[in-house]
Parts: C-alpha cells; structure tokens; sequence
C-alpha cells in the first residue's frame, strides 16, 4: 500500500457579500413580525399572528443563513480542524425543532376558535398583509441576483417569495372577513398557514437532521461518484468511500482506490479533485492509491 496521497484544493466561492442584504432583511421582517402580532391582538385575528409565527421562522432562516456565511470562514485550529463550519448544520435543526412547536400551538387555538368564535377586524388585517406583501417581496429582491450561485442565497430568497405568497392569503382572508363578516375565516386560513409552515419546516427538519448524522447531501448521487472513480484509468476497484457535509455548503469526500500499476502521482490527483469538485460540488477530496487492496484493513471484505 503506498502511503496516502490527498488534495484539497483551495476553490473559490462567490466574492459578493450579502451581508447588507441580511442586515437590512432580518430588521425589515422582525419590525413586521412585531407589527403582526401587535395587530393581531388588537383585531383579535389568529391569521394575523399565524403569519407572524412563519414569518419568525424565516426570521431565523435568515439568520441561520447570515451566521452560516460567516462561520464558514472560521478558521480551523488544533481542537476544531474544519473550524465552526458544522455549527450551521445545528443551527438548523434547532431552526427546525422551535418552528414545529409555534405550529402546534398556533394549530390548538385555532381549534379552540372554532368553539368559541371572537370578532375579527377585518380592514386591520388587510392593511397589515399588504405591509407583508410589500416587505417580503422586497427581501426576496435584495436575494435574487445570488439565488443561482449560493444555497445559502437561494434558500433566504425562496423564504422570502414565498412569505410574500402567505401573506397574499391572509389578504385574502381578511377581505373575505369584510365582505361576509364570517368567524370562522380566521381560524380556517390559520390552519391553512399552519399546514404550510409544517409542510417547509418538514423538509428542513429532514434535510437537518440527514446533515447532523453526516448523511450523503441530497444533491449527491453516490452511485455516479462511485462510478466516475471506479472508471478512472487503471482503477481496479473502489472502497471505503464517504461523503458527508462539513456544514450546509460545503461537502467532503474520502476514497481508496485500488491501482496496480500505480498513478501518475499530483496531477492525477489535482484532476479528480477538479472533476470532483466541477460534477458533483465536493469541495474537499482526500484520495488514497493502493496498489493492492487485499491489504488494506478497510477493503469490503473487512469492514463496512
């Protein structure tokens, strides 16, 4: 076995900062949700607050995408040797855990609502949604330009634009308040909201929780990484193949691979890392070269 034979290359990620944008969106969006749920209790509308609740949650996506972006940049030292970068990744998963629990509580007293009905302001509650309307989609614009380059990026967009969709419903449930003076509007469209806060906040208590127990990232196919190593030139066979996220964008690969008759030394190794890095978005490769497997403890008829 020859001895192991890495490379990381130093790729760059976008040179725009976003900082701005996350200062100026994280206020905008937390001076609204105070707004709503003020509002909210003073018109005695569930919608109102319901809304307030998601959008708090994005409130904290965005934050969490703000503190990603600069922990990503931690440097490493002797006890964290990737710096803070996983420190997203928890972030999330609290993110997700805390947006589950408002929903259930948000969900209970629009049951109870339904018993006992209380008077809503109507015209309140459409002012308060066209603010809504007006700030998040101003948020989601001061993302766009990066949504294809960054997840991190397009995440704080996507939150964005769609809270601008809920509070287009709430909009609708208040000028359908006015219109027919029906209670139980209220807390139907909060249910509805509840429904699509739980739906988003699956999926990010999902994708968190795979990323915490260092699960191949969705956007990784580890059958085709496999196959592209195992058709390298001379390759024999691959083993002890990983791929696990070092936070939420960036992603580490680790692989042995069997070549009799040796390789070409750094410059093979710089191209797979390259290709690597071009395909599949890993950011951090570490290669070994064997030229006999049998003697490697970590082969497949070893260990798992």
């Amino acid at each position: 076995m020859s001895a192991d034979k890495c490379c990381e290359p130093a790729y760059g990620h976008s040179p725009k900062s976003f900082s701005g944008a996350f200062a100026v969106g994280v206020g905008l969006n937390f001076g609204f949700v105070v707004v709503e749920v003020i509002f909210g209790i003073f018109a005695h509308s569930l919608a109102l607050i319901a809304d307030a609740g998601h959008n708090m949650g994005d409130v904290l996506g965005l934050v969490l995408a703000w503190v990603a972006s600069v922990l990503v940049k931690t440097p490493a030292t002797d006890r964290r040797t990737y710096g803070l970068r996983s420190s997203s990744i928890l972030a999330a998963l609290f993110n997700a855990i805390l947006l589950l629990v408002s929903v259930g509580a948000i969900a209970w007293e629009a049951i109870r609502r339904f018993g006992v009905p209380i008077e809503v302001a109507g015209k309140t509650v459409i002012w308060v949604s066209v603010v809504g309307i007006a700030i998040n989609t101003a948020t989601a614009l001061m993302f766009m330009s990066g949504r294809k380059g960054d997840l991190n990026i397009r995440s704080a967009f996507l939150h964005m634009a769609a809270d601008a969709a809920v509070s287009a419903g709430v909009f609708v449930a208040g000028v359908a308040i006015v219109l027919t003076g029906l209670r139980w509007i209220d807390p139907v469209v909060s249910l509805i909201i509840a429904a699509v806060i739980v739906w988003g906040t699956w999926g990010l208590l999902r994708d968190s929780v795979n990323l915490a127990l260092q699960a191949v990232p969705a956007a990784i196919n580890l059958g085709e990484v496999r196959k592209y190593l195992a058709g390298l030139p001379h390759v024999t066979t691959v083993h002890d193949l990983h791929v696990w996220p070092m936070s939420t964008t960036e992603t580490a690969l680790t692989a042995h691979l069997e070549m009799p008759i040796g390789s070409s030394g750094d410059a093979f190794l710089r191209e797979v890392c390259e290709h690597l890095h071009q395909q599949f978005g890993i950011e951090h490769s570490t290669i070994q070269i064997e030229q006999n497997a049998e003697s490697c403890s970590l082969a497949p008829e070893r260990s798992v």
